[in-house]
C-alpha cells in the first residue's frame, strides 16, 4: 500500500509540474510573433479590457494556433503510447511506420480531386478532411500489418516495413503535388512538413470531437495494453480477446493520427518521444503512462511550435521539421539499442 501511494504521489506531482509548464508556456506563445504582446495585455486582452488590435492578433491567430499544438501534441502521444504498447515495439510511431504518410496522401487526393486541386478548404473541407485522412491512415496501417505478418508480427519487421510503406505513400504524395499549380504545391509541401501557421477555430472544431472521444477511450483501454505487452498467449490465458482489443486499440490510434495530419500535416516522431519520456518518468503501466505522454506532447509541440516560430526572425520553419531534427537521432540511437 506504502509503495502504491508512493507512486501514485509520484504521478501527481509529475502531472501538476506537466500542466503547470503548459500553462506557462501557452501564455508564452500568444506573447511570440512578429507584433509582441506582453503576459499584461494578454490578460487584459481575456478579461475584455485590452486594443482590439490585440484581441484580433490573440482569438483569431495566435489562440486557435495554441490550442491546435496542444491537442495535436495529445492525440499523436496516445496514437503512439498505444502503438508501441500493443505492437511491444519501442520504435513504433504513427509517422515513422507510415500511417501519417497513408493520411497525408489521402487528404492530398481530396484535395486534388474534390476540391478541383485548390489547397484553400472551404468550412466543409476542413470537417471532412479528418475521415478522408482516417480512410488513408486505415489502409497504410493494413498494408503494414499484411505485409510484416509473418507467423507473427516482430518489431524489427513492423518498423522495416513501415519505412518501406511510409517511403511508397511518399513518393505517391509527390507524383500528386507534381501536378498542382506551383501555389498549390507549395502550400501543400509546407502543410506535410507539419505546419500549423495556417491554424483557425475551424480547424480547432475539425480536430475537437476526434480528440474528446477517442483520447478517454484509449485511456480506459489501459488495462488491455497491460495484458497485450505480456504477450499474445498469456494474455489470452488471462482472458483477453487479443484481436478484438488489438483492433479496437490500433483503430484508437489510427484515428487519432489521422485526424491530427489532416489538420497539422505530417508531424513526425511526437508518437515516439513522449511515451519514452513518459516510461521514463513514471514506468511502463499505461494507467500512469497514457496521461503524462498526452500532458508531455501537448507541451513538447507547444514549446518547438515557439521554437519554429522563433529561430528565423521575419520568417517560420514548420514545426515538424523542428521535432524531425529533435527525434531523428533519437529514433537511429533506439534503433541502434534494439
Amino acid at each position: 500500500m506504502l509503495s502504491s501511494n508512493s507512486t501514485n504521489r509520484k504521478l501527481y506531482i509529475i502531472s501538476a509540474i506537466l500542466i503547470g509548464t503548459i500553462i506557462f508556456v501557452f501564455f508564452l506563445s500568444l506573447n511570440m510573433g512578429t507584433i509582441k504582446i506582453s503576459p499584461i495585455e494578454v490578460i487584459e486582452t481575456f478579461t475584455g479590457k485590452g486594443s482590439t488590435q490585440n484581441f484580433n492578433i490573440l482569438y483569431n491567430f495566435r489562440l486557435p494556433r495554441t490550442v491546435i499544438a496542444i491537442l495535436i501534441g495529445i492525440g499523436m502521444a496516445i496514437a503512439g503510447a498505444i502503438l508501441q504498447g500493443i505492437s511491444r515495439n519501442s520504435l513504433a510511431d504513427p509517422g515513422i511506420i507510415g500511417i501519417n504518410s497513408g493520411a497525408g496522401f489521402a487528404v492530398i487526393l481530396y484535395i486534388f480531386f474534390i476540391q478541383g486541386s485548390s489547397f484553400q478548404a472551404g468550412p466543409l473541407s476542413v470537417y471532412i478532411m479528418p475521415f478522408f485522412a482516417l480512410a488513408g491512415a486505415l489502409v497504410a496501417a493494413a498494408l503494414i500489418y499484411i505485409i510484416a505478418w509473418k507467423d507473427g508480427v516482430t518489431p524489427v519487421r513492423l518498423v522495416l516495413v513501415g519505412i518501406g510503406i511510409n517511403s511508397a505513400f511518399g513518393a505517391l504524395i509527390i507524383i500528386f503535388q507534381l501536378m498542382m499549380d506551383p501555389r498549390d504545391f507549395t502550400q501543400a509541401t509546407i502543410w506535410l512538413s507539419g505546419s500549423i501557421w495556417s491554424a483557425s477555430w475551424c480547424y480547432v472544431l475539425a480536430l475537437l470531437p476526434w480528440i474528446l472521444i477517442l483520447v478517454p477511450i484509449a485511456m480506459s483501454k489501459f488495462q488491455s495494453i497491460n495484458l497485450l505487452q505480456l504477450g499474445d498467449n498469456l494474455a489470452k490465458g488471462l482472458g483477453v480477446s487479443i484481436e478484438r482489443e488489438r483492433g479496437i486499440l490500433l483503430l484508437i490510434a489510427v484515428g487519432l493520427s489521422g485526424a491530427c495530419v489532416s489538420v497539422g500535416g505530417g508531424i513526425s516522431f511526437l508518437g515516439l518521444l513522449a511515451p519514452h519520456l513518459a516510461r521514463m518518468l513514471v514506468g511502463p503501466k499505461h494507467q500512469r503512462l497514457l496521461p503524462v505522454a498526452a500532458l508531455i506532447g501537448a507541451l513538447l509541440l507547444l514549446t518547438l511550435d515557439i521554437v519554429a516560430k522563433s529561430l528565423i526572425v521575419g520568417s517560420e520553419i514548420p514545426v515538424g521539421l523542428v521535432l524531425s531534427c529533435l527525434g531523428a537521432p533519437y529514433f537511429i540511437y533506439l534503433l541502434i539499442k534494439e
